[in-house]
């Protein structure tokens, strides 16, 4: 096992010193003069930004103090998301590049002046001496020196690397800044209709605000946490499932941005379930702080809730390392099958246990809906849902998007959101 970990960890590596020499060709080399501070300030920054990148990604877990953490979060992790974007937008202007310069070359041929044929001047003689001095021999193995670029013709290779860099590096820039703008605006409400049939009519339109991913850290803190309960208290729901991932740290280090969750207002509570990140963060103390904080935390068991269904909540898988997880056993066994069950489970993974246990609906995050495009194509090969409702035999199963965001604080093409689930009564 320790083998196999090295081995990828040696591939990722080589993959991601390979893509920083040829983003440093495309944006520092091509486009800048042999010894020039552009160049010397280009080259410093691909070696130092990937040792912040480093930096943000070991430093939580490496025990680094909290304000260490801040202070390498947001460049480290900014410039994984820009790497992303300057890569693709550069790869894409390789099949820029040849078509603009063939453009510049036609442009230049036909542009040039016509040449006029000048009147041949009588020859002039030349003294001829009576011996040539005699041409130095060249050594018979010595190599042809290429002929020098014409001047033209570098001109127009410069301009061309700068014109396709500075696209890819300005898209880049663009693409990031607004996903990041995303984030920090703070995520939208999202409303989904969810017809159940066990559903007792006196359910009907009863709103279940589901919140998950929020992902407390270095960057979204204590204003982040805010922004999500007023917006989760705006909605008015009867009911909130946080459904794990509110952390990336420590109760000790965030349990101040944890605090406005004590805020939450809804008719039968606030309910909530570890996640995978709890289990890299001390699950068991921060199961005690949001309880501490007035929500419910649902460990592997269930509450009736007086509208006329079940609500259960299981453990996330990560715990299996912990002897914990998820046990379906005691969360939904024995109970009254005649009566609708709505599961909280953090990974959308465990929706077949799901469907064997007879639950109804299942609300899920951890996908992020792959957070950045094209993360959402890698999602799909680990869960069988990335966003949005599905059914499953008689389960059906809504993952959200979820309301913060991991690592790089952007999102590209997966907005965060909340969302008001309202379940539906087909005896309405």
């Amino acid at each position: 096992m320790v083998v196999v970990f090295l081995l990828v960890l040696i591939v990722v590596l080589a993959v991601l010193a390979a893509v920083h020499r040829y983003v440093w060709r495309r944006l520092v080399r091509d486009v800048t003069t042999p010894g020039s501070l552009p160049r010397r300030l280009g080259t410093a920054a691909v070696v130092a930004l990937p040792l912040l990148s480093v930096a943000a990604l070991t430093s939580s877990r490496a025990g680094a103090p909290f304000v260490l953490q801040q202070v390498v979060a947001w460049p480290g992790f900014l410039w994984l998301a820009l790497l992303l974007y300057v890569t693709l937008a550069l790869l894409v202007g390789e099949a820029v590049r040849p078509v603009l310069r063939r453009l510049l070359e036609r442009r230049a041929r036909a542009g040039a002046p016509a040449e006029v044929p000048a009147e041949t001047p009588a020859p002039v003689p030349v003294p001829v001496p009576d011996r040539a001095p005699a041409a130095p021999e060249e050594p018979a193995d010595a190599a042809p020196q290429p002929a020098p670029e014409a001047p033209a013709e570098v001109s127009r290779r410069l301009f061309v690397s700068r014109v396709v860099g500075g696209t890819a590096a300005a898209a880049a820039v663009g693409t990031v800044g607004l996903g990041t703008y995303g984030v920090l605006r703070g995520p939208r409400v999202k409303r989904v209709t969810v017809p159940l049939a066990r559903i007792p009519r006196a359910a009907h339109g009863y709103r279940i605000a589901v919140v998950s991913d929020i992902h407390l850290g270095p960057i979204l803190g204590r204003a982040h946490t805010q922004r999500i309960v007023d917006t989760i208290n705006s909605t008015q729901p009867d009911l909130i499932a946080v459904v794990g991932d509110l952390v990336d740290g420590t109760v000790e280090n965030l349990g101040p941005a944890a605090e406005p969750l004590a805020r939450l207002r809804a008719r039968h509570g606030s309910f909530f379930v570890t996640g995978n990140h709890e289990y890299f963060s001390g699950a068991d103390a921060w199961v005690d702080h949001v309880r501490e904080l007035g929500l419910r935390p649902l460990r592997n068991e269930r509450v009736e809730i007086a509208a006329g269904f079940d609500l259960a909540g299981v453990d996330d898988i990560a715990g299996e390392s912990e002897g914990q997880g998820p046990d379906f056993g005691r969360a939904l066994g024995d109970r009254d099958r005649a009566r609708a069950a709505v599961l909280l489970a953090h990974q959308p993974i465990v929706v077949h246990d799901a469907v064997r246990h007879g639950v109804d609906l299942q609300l899920s995050g951890h996908t992020h809906g792959g957070q950045l495009w094209p993360g959402n194509y890698l999602a799909e090969l680990a869960n069988p849902t990335v966003a949005g409702l599905e059914r499953y035999g008689d389960t059906q199963l809504f993952v959200s998007r979820g309301a913060g965001a991991w690592g790089p604080p952007v999102r590209v093409g997966a907005p965060s959101d909340i969302t008001l689930v309202e379940l539906a009564s087909k005896q309405a």
